[in-house]
């Protein structure tokens, strides 16, 4: 504890105050990843869809991080905002 009574914070300690949604580089790290597998199982395709979706020219389907050559995740919240962008209510007729 320092003289104000307050812990100090280690540099290598994650900040304890919750981050705005618009503040993508901590969200990004703070939120959970799926690997082309894991998504293909969640979203019930195979994962050569998704391969083909990320190679298609413009790419299709939910952003992407390229972490190598043979790695790719997917952000939770990328996806659950491409569903989102995907969804269609029908029109209830009067």
């Amino acid at each position: 504890m320092d003289e104000t009574g307050m812990g100090r914070i280690d540099a290598r300690t994650p900040d304890p105050t919750p981050r705005q949604k618009d503040d993508s580089r901590s969200s990004l790290l703070a939120n959970a990843w799926y690997s082309t597998r894991a998504l293909a199982a969640c979203l019930r395709v195979d994962a050569s869809t998704l391969r083909r979706w990320r190679t298609a020219r413009p790419p299709q389907g939910p952003p992407f991080v390229s972490v190598s050559e043979r790695v790719v995740m997917y952000s939770a919240l990328d996806v659950e905002e491409w569903l989102h962008g995907r969804r269609t209510v029908p029109r209830r007729e009067a």
